[in-house]
C-alpha cells in the first residue's frame, strides 16, 4: 500500500484524498517512511520538516471530515506532499542555496512559488539538494555533499534541480519545484526519468529576484507525469505585481485533463540542434522516438531553428546575472565559493557596456528568427542533454565524441540554447541506454503555448509509458 501511495500520480492521489479513500496522514507517513529508508542512499532530501508536515496533514484530514476544506478549484493540491529546491526561500526552514556561506540561513519569508504551493493546499515535506547557487548541471555542494542517481548510484542525477528529480524518481514526494536558467529543470528530469517544465518567462512569476528584467532564470514544476506537471502549473501560474515580466493568464486552464488529438501537428525534428556533439547512446534512444510521433499522426520533418549567437547571448547574460546576484560574495567570501562560481562572477565583471549591448541586440534578432520558425512548425523536438548520466565524482563533462568543451557549461548547450529563445520546453522520458540509464526528450513550443505543449507531451507519454519505470533502488 505504501508504494502504491508513493508512486500514484498526483492527480489520482488528490482525488483519493478528496474522496477520503486515503487519509492525508497516511499519505504523509508513507512518504516519510520511504525517505527514511532510501534517502541515505541518494541524498535527495537535505532538510526534512516531518513534524510540521504531519501537523498540516492532520489539519487537512480534520477539514475534510468537517466539510470545511477549500474546493478543488481553490486548492487543487490539497493534501499532496511537495518538496522545495534548496534555492527557494522557505519561511522558518533552513535554506542554504548549497553554499557554506548560508549553511545556517533561515529566511523570514517564502519565495512566491512556495507561497503559491502552500495556498493551493500542498504540504511541505522539506528541501531538496542543489549545487552551490544552482551553478552547474551536477548536484553536489560542500554543505550536503552529492546527490546520486537512483538508476545507478555511481552516476550523477544532473542538476541543478537534482535533488527534486531524485525525490520524485524514488517516490519521496508527489510534486517538486525547480528552477531553470540553462537546463536545471530539464537536465535532471532527463537523467532521472521524470518530467520537468521550463515555462515561458513570466508564466510562473519569480520573487524574490534581483534581476527581474533578465528573462533567463525561471521557476517551474516537476513531477512523474505530464498531467501532474500541468496540475502543479495550474497552482503556480499567473501574474504577480512583484514580477514585472509576469503576465495575466490564470493557471486554471492547466487543471482539466490533457487529452487531445495530436494528428496533423507539425513537428520539427532536430537530433543535434544543428550540429552539436551528442553521445551516440543518447542519439539512439532519441531517434527511436521519431516513429512514436509519426504513429501519433504528427507531421515530422527534420528542421532546426537558426540559433546562431545563442552561445554569446546566454554566456553574456548569465555572467551579468552572476555578477549582479553574487558579486558582493566574491568580495567578502571568495574562499567559500567554488571555482566555477568564481569564474562566472569574474566573467561578469569583465563585461563591457558594448558587450552587453551587443548580446541584447543579437538576442532580439534571434527571437525574431525563432518567431518565424514557429510560423512553420508547431513544436521542436530534440534531446534534453547531449550525454547520459556520468560518474558522480566528475564535476562536469569536458568532451563529447572527442570534441573538447571550453567551460563547465558547454555540455548543456542543447538546453541553454533553448533557454535564450524564451520558448517553453518540456523534458519527458524517452527510454534508456544499454546500461539502463535514463534519456530524456525535449519538446519545445512557441512562447506562451504551455497548454499545447503539455497536451502533446501527454499524448507522447501515453504512447510510450516510460513514466511507469521505477529505479530498482
Amino acid at each position: 500500500m505504501s508504494e502504491e501511495v508513493c508512486f500514484a500520480p498526483a492527480r489520482e492521489l488528490a482525488s483519493a484524498i478528496r474522496a477520503r479513500r486515503v487519509a492525508c496522514v497516511e499519505v504523509l507517513e508513507a512518504h516519510l517512511r520511504r525517505i527514511e529508508r532510501l534517502n541515505p542512499l541518494v541524498n535527495a532530501m537535505v532538510t526534512l520538516t516531518a513534524e510540521e508536515a504531519l501537523a498540516a496533514a492532520r489539519a487537512c484530514d480534520a477539514a475534510l471530515a468537517a466539510g470545511t476544506a477549500p474546493p478543488p478549484a481553490a486548492a487543487p493540491l490539497f493534501g499532496l506532499p511537495v518538496a522545495h529546491k534548496d534555492l527557494m526561500d522557505t519561511r522558518g526552514v533552513r535554506t542554504t542555496y548549497g553554499s557554506p556561506i548560508f549553511a545556517n540561513h533561515v529566511p523570514d519569508a517564502d519565495a512566491l512559488i512556495v507561497a503559491r504551493l502552500k495556498a493551493a493546499g500542498a504540504i511541505t515535506l522539506g528541501k531538496t539538494n542543489t549545487p552551490e547557487f544552482g551553478a552547474g548541471s551536477q548536484t553536489f555542494n560542500p554543505v550536503f555533499g552529492a546527490t546520486r542517481n537512483p538508476y545507478d548510484l555511481s552516476k550523477t542525477c544532473g542538476g541543478s534541480s537534482g535533488g527534486a528529480a531524485v525525490a520524485l524518481a524514488c517516490g519521496f514526494t508527489a510534486l517538486a519545484d525547480g528552477s531553470d536558467m540553462g537546463g536545471s529543470l530539464r537536465n535532471p528530469a532527463s537523467f532521472c526519468n521524470v518530467v520537468g517544465l521550463r515555462p515561458t518567462p513570466g508564466r510562473v512569476p519569480v520573487w524574490p529576484n534581483r534581476a527581474p528584467y533578465l528573462p533567463l532564470a525561471v521557476d517551474g514544476p516537476m513531477a512523474r507525469t505530464v498531467g501532474d506537471v500541468a496540475l502543479m502549473l495550474s497552482a503556480i501560474a499567473g501574474a504577480d505585481p512583484r514580477d514585472p515580466l509576469s503576465f495575466d493568464a490564470a493557471g486554471h486552464v492547466f487543471a482539466p485533463p490533457l487529452d487531445h488529438d495530436p494528428r496533423g501537428v507539425r513537428v520539427a525534428w532536430s537530433p543535434d540542434l544543428g550540429g552539436l556533439p551528442v553521445d551516440p547512446r543518447v542519439t539512439a534512444v532519441v531517434e527511436a522516438r521519431r516513429a512514436t510521433f509519426t504513429a501519433m499522426g504528427c507531421v515530422v520533418e527534420e528542421a532546426t531553428p537558426d540559433l546562431r549567437d545563442a552561445d554569446d547571448i546566454f554566456l553574456t547574460l548569465r555572467a551579468l546575472s552572476f555578477e549582479l546576484n553574487l558579486g558582493a560574495l566574491l568580495d567578502t567570501h571568495r574562499e567559500q565559493l567554488k571555482d566555477t562560481v568564481i569564474w562566472n562572477i569574474e566573467q561578469g565583471r569583465r563585461l563591457t557596456g558594448p558587450q552587453v549591448a551587443r548580446a541584447m541586440r543579437l538576442h532580439g534578432e534571434l527571437l525574431a528568427r525563432v518567431r518565424a520558425f514557429f510560423e512553420h512548425y508547431d513544436y521542436l523536438v530534440l534531446p534534453v542533454s547531449q550525454v547520459p548520466p556520468f560518474p558522480v565524482e566528475q564535476p562536469y563533462v569536458t568532451s563529447i565524441n572527442g570534441v573538447a568543451l571550453g567551460s563547465y557549461l558547454e555540455w548543456m548547450r542543447s538546453c541553454y540554447w533553448i533557454s535564450v529563445t524564451g520558448a517553453p520546453a518540456l523534458a519527458v522520458p524517452a527510454g534508456f541506454t544499454p546500461e539502463g540509464l535514463p534519456v530524456g526528450l525535449q519538446i519545445v513550443a512557441r512562447p506562451r503555448n504551455e497548454l499545447g505543449l503539455l497536451r502533446l507531451g501527454h499524448a507522447y507519454e501515453q504512447a510510450t509509458g516510460f513514466w511507469r519505470h521505477r529505479p530498482a533502488i
